[in-house]
């Protein structure tokens, strides 16, 4: 049975504090992105995906995720491990030496869930891509989702993978931009302007959905499960996200400088005392 939005809620809070507390452990990481796409995460992996109990590479009858931005790996560890995939308590190597938990993800320390490196932006979409014609070559009727961010799109690489994937029809993806407008150096805009996301997708042919509350787990259950249902009808799916960099700790919120910057010990108890959590423990 899956979790109820109460239930998916409190582990939101859950995954938060462990993005927190990993990143200010080591004084390192990117914290900013990670909070922003923590109900995502969430919703992702305990709610939409049809996925196995085990993890193999191949990942055949199951639906994958790529994320291609790979430096919001906080987030991406902690659901995993909070969904079965490693124990808990190995968040606690984050950034170490020699730990599976590196900075931005990497296969070849073999972590549970981790299907490609993702250090280097721009990259994710071109992979996903591959990942779901092979699913086609092998009459695997699975979805493979992918993540990306919105200052990522600047990478050119996307572009050709966006025309690749609607000239060949590849309508077994979902591939989702956290639309927060914000990257390490500034706001989208003040970098490198793109304009309309939607209307480039559209114009590359692919069918564009927007979440417009990329905070909030109900939200993005019907828009998800909505661009599911768009999925095999000869078009790859797009879904515009829109999320707050920062999320659920109002002093990171609505500034990219956060982005990539540890917390100290005081700001940590600050942020930890606005995620209090009434679920799972820390760990």
């Amino acid at each position: 049975m899956k979790p109820d939005t109460q239930q998916l809620n409190r582990l939101s809070i859950q995954v938060r504090r462990d993005i927190l507390r990993m990143v200010h452990a080591v004084n390192s990481g990117h914290p900013g992105g990670s909070l922003g796409c923590t109900e995502f995460f969430v919703a992702l992996y305990q709610n939409l995906m049809d996925r196995k109990d085990t993890f193999d590479m191949n990942g055949i009858g199951e639906d994958l995720f790529f994320l291609s931005n790979g430096h919001i790996s906080p987030v991406f560890y902690s659901v995993l491990a909070r969904s079965g995939y490693f124990p808990v308590a190995e968040l606690a190597t984050f950034r170490h030496i020699n730990s599976r938990l590196q900075g931005h993800p990497t296969t070849h320390e073999g972590l549970p869930g981790v299907r490609i490196a993702s250090g280097s932006l721009g990259q994710g979409l071109s992979v996903a891509i591959g990942a779901a014609q092979a699913k086609k070559l092998n009459n695997d009727s699975n979805i493979v989702y992918s993540l990306h961010g919105d200052g990522e799109l600047q990478e050119g690489q996307n572009w050709e993978a966006i025309m690749y994937a609607s000239a060949k029809k590849v309508d077994n993806i979902i591939a989702t931009i956290d639309l927060n407008g914000k990257q390490i150096d500034g706001s989208t805009d003040e970098v490198l302007p793109m304009g309309s996301i939607k209307a480039k997708f559209e114009a590359f042919d692919w069918e564009v959905l927007e979440i417009k509350e990329g905070n909030n787990i109900e939200a993005i259950i019907a828009g998800m499960t909505d661009a599911k249902a768009k999925t095999g009808k000869g078009k790859p799916v797009c879904v515009l996200l829109h999320t707050e960099m920062g999320h659920g700790v109002d002093f990171m919120m609505h500034t990219h400088a956060w982005h990539g910057k540890a917390p100290n010990d005081a700001q940590l108890e600050a942020a930890l005392s606005q995620n209090y959590s009434e679920g799972e423990s820390d760990y």
